[in-house]
């Protein structure tokens, strides 16, 4: 938990922000895998936390504008509970140390809520994305599952985004850890990726590193042996000499800050020439859009900049052709790059998406695309200094695309088919790194991480090699 004085002021910054009326923020409850005492590990909402900062199941946060006053609703435990789960803070002292002097039992919410129904206040709430929470609101406020989403405010999401878009000095030293923990993930699995070992090994070791280091997953970890499948998680694949891996993991700390880096390295001890070629142009493309962060930039900008370059490589080997502008502006790249460049981090991996990926990158002006590949773009807003961002240039070759593209003859002015059938073994290549923008810049974040495929190529100094 961060100190005090930070939630204070997050929560007064948020109160000018919406105006007037009550916000209403859940918590979330636990959930069971089969029956009601075996629960999935709680995760408690990244909003949630990061106005109140207490991550246990069960509390609904209300703030009232109006009259200035800030409760948190939730019970504490009964010692026949504890029993089972060993003793809990009273909630009365958790409240206390993030600034809260009003705790009450969940079922005295309610009389609240339909006093302010009554009296026609505005009742501020974010959109639902679990289904315990649509249920809960459907109870406090009187309405039907169908009503709920055309009631969600938009004022109280905006607020939100503003706030948590820029990152704290202390949260960017949680992201950092975060990051430093994914790094020494990504150095296991290469360290373990040699023949006959299996993809659900690997993930499974890089998995207790996120859990010894004091947190778990940010995300399910993709590691696979066909990376042109975005996100293909571990299976039971075993890995063979001449394969490339693809190692997309990030490691959340006790506070659920989050990293998110990507690897892409050889099973055996090295490259072959048609990977390398192909894994060099994804590393110059990554580097050479890091050079382009800084605040004001569009990162549409960025995305579609490092189209070009990719394009641009991919013309070098003979599989495009043509004005490279021309094709990224029609989308015949998303052949080879069907995804978005990048996406907010924080509290969440994709931070913030649960409040609308329309919301968090993007603005009134600035709409999000319809055209295949650049429609997954999640963030194209401009950079502001604050934000944490992840960089994440691939090249895929996905042997159906390739084939339904073919026969419907699409993009042919771009795009050399007959090129293509060496090219249809290979899987996919993503780099992905991490950065905070700086008042004239960018700062990656985390200490070094093997790059480049001399760097990958020589590594056999890990202790699991």
């Amino acid at each position: 938990m961060f100190e005090k004085h930070i939630y204070i002021e997050r929560r007064h910054k948020l109160k000018l922000a919406v105006g007037t009326g009550l916000i209403v923020l859940l918590g979330n409850e636990e959930s069971s895998m089969n029956y009601a005492d075996n629960q999935y590990p709680f995760r408690q909402d990244s909003t949630f936390l990061y106005f109140f900062g207490i991550d246990r199941p069960g509390l609904i946060a209300l703030i009232d504008i109006d009259s200035d006053k800030e409760i948190i609703f939730g019970d504490d435990l009964t010692i026949e509970q504890m029993v089972w789960t060993g003793y809990q803070q009273p909630l009365a002292a958790q409240a206390e140390s993030i600034g809260i002097n009003t705790v009450k039992n969940l079922d005295k919410l309610q009389g609240i809520i339909d006093k302010a129904s009554a009296a026609n206040k505005k009742i501020h709430f974010l959109p639902p994305y679990r289904p315990e929470q649509v249920q809960r609101l459907i109870e406090l406020l009187g309405l039907t599952g169908t009503a709920l989403p055309s009631l969600v405010s938009v004022q109280l999401i905006k607020a939100i985004i503003v706030q948590r878009s820029i990152k704290h000095t202390a949260e960017v030293a949680e992201i950092e850890k975060a990051v430093n923990t994914t790094i020494d993930m990504q150095l296991l699995a290469m360290g373990y990726a040699k023949e006959g070992i299996s993809e659900a090994d690997i993930a499974g070791k890089i998995h207790g590193l996120a859990i010894s280091s004091g947190g778990n997953l940010s995300f399910p970890t993709i590691l696979t042996v066909n990376g042109q499948i975005l996100h293909n998680h571990y299976s039971q694949n075993l890995l063979r000499n001449g394969q490339l891996v693809l190692c997309d993991c990030g490691a959340e700390t006790d506070m659920h800050y989050a990293g998110d880096l990507t690897r892409t390295f050889p099973v055996g001890k090295s490259f072959s020439a048609i990977q390398k070629e192909i894994y060099e142009l994804v590393l110059n493309t990554i580097q050479a859009a890091a050079v382009l962060l800084k605040p004001g930039i569009l990162y549409k900008e960025v995305h579609l900049f490092a189209c070009e370059k990719l394009v641009e490589g991919l013309q070098q080997f003979g599989l495009m052709k043509g004005n490279i502008k021309e094709a990224v502006a029609e989308g015949a790249h998303a052949l080879f790059f069907p995804c978005g460049l990048g996406h907010m981090m924080g509290l969440d991996t994709h931070d913030m998406e649960n409040l609308g990926e329309q919301y968090v990158g993007y603005t009134d002006e600035l709409k999000k695309s319809t055209q295949f590949g650049l429609k997954s773009l999640r963030l194209g807003r401009a950079l502001e200094e604050g934000f944490v961002l992840t960089v994440e240039p691939g090249l895929y070759f996905i042997p159906e695309l390739i084939d339904k593209w073919e026969a419907e003859k699409k993009f042919t002015r771009f795009i050399n088919y007959d090129k293509l059938n060496p090219y249809k073994i290979l899987g996919g290549f993503r780099l992905e790194d991490d950065y905070l923008i700086t008042k004239n810049g960018c700062q990656l974040l985390g200490k070094q991480l093997l790059k480049s495929p001399d760097e990958i190529e020589s590594f056999r100094g890990y202790p699991y090699t």
